[in-house]
């Protein structure tokens, strides 16, 4: 796992093999944004202490969404540490194993990179502790607000931190050489929905699920390839 300064001493990306997490700082009180596949826990509470922090002051487990890269590690860290799971109500039940992972429609280039994602290990059931609807406000970053970003699954979420100008995407929209379309969307239209009211945010700082973040003319970026997508 790679660990990579966003913003020093407050924004951290933990990149796995396949996808990534983010870690907000408030001081010494640490907020995680997806949690990687099972077997990442102790490269995360590494990455931490790394950092000179103690994983016991991660307070709260933010899921984007439910697909098993992003939330696998999160029970384990949550019963380690004491975090609260919060989750979109629509994708909880999937988190808590309750339902399957509703199925994505695939466009023909994504059918390969699909069958890689397939070798991340299955996730354990998750329990979620606050399940939200968007539009609430999480109490880090000076007010974290919750946007309900359908498509790529039916509760997939995104974090906007106005007063930092952040936005985490989760899987909605990517990098890969130049920001994208998220793939594996479960309603692709729903998701270029999503995409373009993401970008009419006007982040100066995103942060995708997959992908490196965009720092510079963020907004302007957003705009161009939420238009394209």
């Amino acid at each position: 796992m790679d660990l990579i300064d966003v913003f020093p001493r407050r924004l951290h990306m933990l990149r796995f093999r396949i996808g990534q997490a983010y870690l907000w700082r408030d001081g010494a009180d640490l907020t995680l944004i997806d949690a990687g596949d099972i077997e990442s826990a102790a490269a995360i509470e590494d990455a931490v202490r790394g950092l000179g922090l103690a994983p016991a002051r991660i307070g709260r487990i933010v899921l984007t969404h439910g697909h098993r890269d992003h939330y696998g590690a999160a029970q384990e860290l949550a019963d380690r540490h004491g975090a609260e799971i919060v989750a979109h109500r629509l994708d909880a039940p999937v988190i808590r194993g309750e339902l399957p992972v509703p199925e994505p429609e695939l466009l023909d280039w994504e059918r390969p990179l699909y069958e890689n994602e397939l070798t991340v290990p299955d996730a354990p059931p998750t329990r979620v502790d606050r399940e939200v609807d968007g539009g609430e406000v999480l109490p880090f970053g000076g007010g974290a607000r919750v946007v309900h970003a359908p498509g790529h699954t039916p509760g997939s979420i995104a974090l906007h931190l106005p007063r930092h100008g952040v936005l985490f995407t989760g899987d909605t929209v990517a990098e890969a050489g130049e920001v994208m379309l998220g793939v594996f969307n479960v309603d692709r239209a729903q998701a270029q929905d999503t995409f373009r009211r993401l970008a009419a945010l006007e982040a100066r700082t995103v942060c995708f699920g997959h992908g490196d973040p965009l720092t510079e003319d963020a907004a302007q970026v957003m705009r161009a390839a939420a238009a394209g997508a």
